[in-house]
């Protein structure tokens, strides 16, 4: 079966200054992907509320969650989730993870590892609580079932610069890989760390602050010395010519503004296009970045 793209323009569960403009970075990508082979999932319009969970904007988290869920519910094939903030990510993996139960990793490519607890959380932000409901330790609504979460053992943290306390010690407890950006450059590395889980298959997320400021403007938290792009593209490449993708998930595009996106989008096409050279080659859908060149 093809590549799925799932736009969800989720801002609520960032804390940025940008948060917003995630929205924006969605709809700009949109405009890009093969209409024929893309689903759009409706954000509530409200901020939302914590309801006493620790997490800014719950209740239009979830909301978005659930929305997604019964988008992905229809897709046969891979599905790709475009954000919107990390928060994306989580149903994307949940609808993965029961398709293939028992053999997925996740490659968690960010520049922050989203290990906090709604009580660690030094924002309340859910972007950065994100991968540690995958692994299933949460808000209810929230965190994924044993039928779904990711063992912390089958995680890869790849371009990590920014750790708060707690998650390191999450790190520390459960042996998680965390690979340098350094390391990146090298596939064998990256793709001998995922062997090592067990895993047959691999759902990739891709935080686009894991590049570098100097390569994509549109970040809502720039951090420095990250990955550069072509590095990017090739490592995306190289694990899913050796894993069957599962899924995956690209976020984190807060453009300031549509020429900003412009400049912006044939990175990101680029590393949409690498990710959709993971599913099935019979009838897969068109290449996001062919799609781009031919409606510039």
């Amino acid at each position: 079966m093809p590549a799925t793209f799932v736009v969800v323009p989720l801002w609520q569960g960032s804390v940025s200054s940008r948060a917003m403009s995630l929205a924006d970075g969605a709809a700009a990508i949109l405009g890009d992907l093969p209409a024929a082979a893309t689903v759009s999932v409706d954000v509530p319009i409200e901020a939302g509320e914590a309801l006493g969970t620790g997490i800014r904007r719950y209740s239009a988290v979830r909301r978005t969650r659930e929305r997604t869920e019964e988008a992905l519910a229809g897709i046969a094939g891979t599905a790709i989730t475009v954000g919107g903030d990390c928060g994306v990510a989580l149903p994307g993996v949940a609808h993965a993870s029961k398709r293939w139960s028992g053999e997925l990793a996740v490659l968690w490519l960010d520049a922050h590892p989203d290990l906090n607890t709604p009580d660690s959380s030094p924002s309340g932000g859910f972007g950065g609580m994100a991968l540690r409901h995958i692994a299933g330790d949460g808000a209810d609504g929230l965190a994924l079932d044993d039928d779904s979460r990711v063992a912390p053992n089958r995680l890869v943290l790849g371009g990590v610069r920014a750790i708060d306390a707690e998650e390191h010690r999450f790190i520390e407890e459960h042996g998680i890989d965390v690979l340098t950006v350094e390391d990146l450059s090298d596939p064998t590395v990256v793709i001998a760390s995922l062997e090592a889980t067990g895993a047959s298959r691999v759902f990739v997320h891709i935080d686009l602050d894991v590049l570098d400021p100097s390569a994509l403007a549109g970040l809502s938290y720039p951090m420095p010395f990250g990955v550069d792009a072509t590095t990017l593209v090739a490592l995306v490449k190289a694990v899913v010519e050796r894993f069957p993708l599962a899924g995956a998930a690209i976020t984190g595009f807060a453009p300031s503004s549509p020429e900003a996106a412009d400049d912006d989008l044939p990175t990101i096409l680029r590393l949409l296009g690498a990710l959709a050279s993971g599913a099935p080659a019979e009838g897969r859908a068109g290449d996001p970045a062919a799609s781009a060149s031919a409606s510039r």
